[in-house]
């Protein structure tokens, strides 16, 4: 049976929970936080449980809670006041809209807890609204966990459980908006290509889309590229909308958004995915690289004002 290798440096932690280097290391002086483990060869690192605590350190900050008190308290201890931070649901807290909440998700991954997840999503959504809690809460979430990807930290199974989650959430609200009729606006085909599987991005996109009125047209994950623009000359879309998660060759994504761009020389081409498959590439006139959700919500939102 495979094993998942736990090691993070640093750096990835600071990727991970939004805490500068600095700070971590200060913390380990002064409050013993986190303590490093050291390899045989006497390499700093930290674990999952280390990653786990660091997180909820940052939701009680978050919820107004010193440093000194935080590192005074028991790993149980913690996590007790963390979830109970979550289940009442502290609204005047504008920090625990967002970082914390998405640090608390992240949490509910590792330990695979449905209720967490469940309690963190209700409130978030009560608060702010469905659709504020994808694009600043759940979406944000996911980028982490593509950093995770990135550096081959996590489990795909944690990954799967809390997908499944986001997932049921989204096809749930998606099947209470109405089908869009024939309007004046940009209508939208949405894919991924072949061998891409991880769908909750276009998924969360497919929301946005039709939330605000857009006509879509929904494919999926792992679409061979024939079959998609077969369906692309049917139904004749102003857009196309794609996610690039796995760490591709640039040469290979670079020369699909070509391709892609090309067969539609009429078209927006919209891509997003990891920053850095797209590092080098030239891209075509007719496409526009997607910085996040709230990066396409300004684009719809300029586009309802023009229709």
């Amino acid at each position: 049976m495979a094993e998942y290798a736990t090691q993070y440096s640093i750096k990835d932690l600071e990727k991970l929970t939004g805490v500068k280097a600095h700070t971590i290391r200060m913390w380990e002086k002064r409050h013993g936080i986190v303590v490093p483990r050291r390899t045989a060869t006497n390499i700093r690192y930290y674990d999952d449980a280390q990653l786990k605590h660091l997180l909820n350190v940052t939701v009680m900050l978050d919820a107004g809670r010193r440093i000194s008190y935080i590192g005074s308290l028991t790993a149980e201890e913690l996590h007790n006041e963390v979830k109970e931070i979550f289940e009442n649901d502290d609204r005047d807290s504008d920090n625990l809209k967002y970082s914390a909440r998405v640090n608390g998700l992240m949490v509910a991954m590792f330990e695979v807890d449905e209720l967490e997840f469940l309690n963190i999503i209700s409130a978030s959504i009560r608060d702010i609204g469905f659709r504020n809690t994808i694009t600043d809460v759940v979406y944000p979430f996911l980028e982490k966990v593509g950093v995770m990807w990135g550096i081959n930290e996590v489990n795909p199974a944690q990954e799967h459980f809390i997908s499944h989650l986001i997932r049921r959430k989204v096809e749930r609200e998606i099947d209470e908006l109405p089908v869009p009729v024939e309007s004046n606006k940009k209508s939208y085909l949405l894919f991924l290509p072949e061998d891409e599987l991880h769908e909750l991005g276009l998924l969360l996109s497919q929301y946005l889309l039709r939330s605000r009125g857009f006509k879509t047209y929904y494919l999926g994950q792992n679409v061979p590229y024939d079959d998609m623009l077969k369906v692309s000359k049917q139904v004749n879309t102003d857009v196309l909308l794609t996610f690039f998660i796995r760490a591709l060759p640039v040469e290979e994504v670079g020369g699909f958004l070509k391709t892609l761009c090309e067969d539609h020389p009429d078209k927006e081409i919209y891509f997003s995915g990891a920053s850095k498959i797209f590092e080098g590439i030239d891209l075509p006139r007719n496409a526009v690289m997607l910085m996040g959700l709230n990066h396409l919500e300004e684009l719809l939102e300029e586009q309802s004002r023009e229709s």
